[in-house]
């Protein structure tokens, strides 16, 4: 059944800091899936072009929107609040206000994390990291403490997701700025996953320090874009996936000092039809845990921990913008068992756990107020097929 929010609900402009004068969530469609039936809950409407939500430790969302908009959120998405002390950002094409994150002892120090795309001299922007203290309604303090380098012309493949290890320290999930070759020089960051600590200085165990002209921030390089990065807290692995050309999507696990191929190799080909070799017949690169042809082009991404969903406990969940749903990748022993894609008939930007254990999501639609949040809930667990495939697409009720 095709749906179109705009028909179910008609809200206000947002308004700061007062009540959204929009209906309660209702649920607006359910999906079925190999195991569940799925009701998909809107939780609030009326944003533009949002990119990332970061629970607070009550409840409440902080979501960026691209423009450079930092709002939050209530629990129940009924309140907005406009965050005044965000960065200027680079908007063009596919850069603004990213990826979000709160620091993991943000009870303590009210710290919070924005990724975005900066400006640069003249025409050049590239990925920044910044943070500052959550104080009411405003970030107190904002500081860039990383960025990317160098600073290159164009507006596509700025990456841009944070993902706290295990450790406290932090990574960030980079693009290659559509710039193909320097994802191969470690002299820059294009194209790599770097690692930080949590002030934006490079810890000592990172696998270039001291290695003659690489740059020291690197934890892995041969990226080409990636928008979906999470952390499995079991294992401490951090987990990839990023954008192919034509075709060849990948999840990937990041290695210390790995090196991912690209654009030495790939499982898709070059958008003017050029062929590009397979990883397998370069063994010296890392290949990937799984591809995806035709592709996914992966947005926001989690390994799912909560109870609301138990079946889905430490399987990978990630956002897809070109197919419009999500894609479950049933993991066993950190290999993946199946996958599963779940339709929403639109463009998913991010997936992320709330505090309650559902499954949030960022529902993308062009244009100003067109955009909304929506939650996951399990309606009922179906009792497995007599094969126990999990591997075929989600049907729409």
């Amino acid at each position: 059944m095709r749906f179109t929010l705009t028909t179910l609900l008609v809200a206000p402009a947002a308004l700061i800091a007062v009540p959204a004068l929009a209906q309660e969530p209702r649920q607006v469609e359910s999906v079925m899936t190999d195991e569940s039936v799925i009701a998909i809950t809107e939780v609030a409407d009326d944003l533009t072009d949002p990119w990332a939500i970061a629970f607070l430790p009550d409840g409440r969302m902080l979501v960026t929107e691209k423009g450079g908009t930092l709002l939050r959120l209530s629990a129940d998405g009924q309140q907005r609040t406009t965050i005044e002390g965000t960065p200027s950002v680079f908007t063009q094409g596919q850069g603004g206000l990213m990826d979000i994150a709160v620091h993991p002892d943000f009870a303590s120090n009210r710290m919070v994390y924005i990724a975005f795309a900066e400006h640069g001299d003249a025409d050049t922007a590239g990925t920044a990291l910044g943070r500052g203290l959550l104080n009411g309604d405003r970030l107190e303090g904002f500081e860039v403490i990383w960025r990317q380098q160098p600073k290159v012309s164009g507006p596509n493949h700025f990456g841009n997701r944070i993902v706290f290890g295990n450790d406290g320290k932090l990574f960030l999930a980079l693009g290659e700025r559509f710039k193909f070759e320097p994802a191969q020089d470690r002299s820059n960051t294009l194209g790599a996953v770097v690692r930080l600590n949590d002030d934006g200085s490079i810890p000592g165990d990172n696998p270039f320090v001291g290695g003659g002209g690489a740059a020291e921030a690197i934890w892995s390089y041969g990226h080409r874009n990636i928008e979906a990065a999470a952390l499995d807290p079991e294992t401490g692995q951090v987990w990839v996936t990023e954008m192919g050309p034509l075709g060849g999507d990948e999840l990937n696990l990041i290695e210390r000092g790995g090196n991912y191929g690209w654009p030495v190799v790939s499982w898709g080909i070059n958008y003017n039809g050029v062929n590009i070799p397979d990883p397998t017949e370069f063994p010296q690169y890392v290949d990937a845990v799984h591809q995806w042809s035709p592709v996914r082009s992966p947005s926001g991404m989690i390994v799912y921990t909560g109870d609301r969903f138990p079946q889905w406990q430490g399987d990978i969940l990630f956002g897809s913008l070109s197919a419009g749903g999500v894609e479950l990748v049933d993991m066993e022993a950190g290999e993946v068992a199946g996958t599963q894609f779940i339709p929403m008939n639109t463009r998913i930007r991010e997936v992320e756990q709330g505090p309650d254990g559902y499954i949030y999501l960022i529902a993308e639609r062009e244009g100003k107020n067109m955009s909304a949040i929506w939650r996951m809930e399990s309606m009922e667990v179906r009792p497995p097929s007599a094969d126990g495939d999990r591997s075929g697409a989600g049907a729409r009720r």
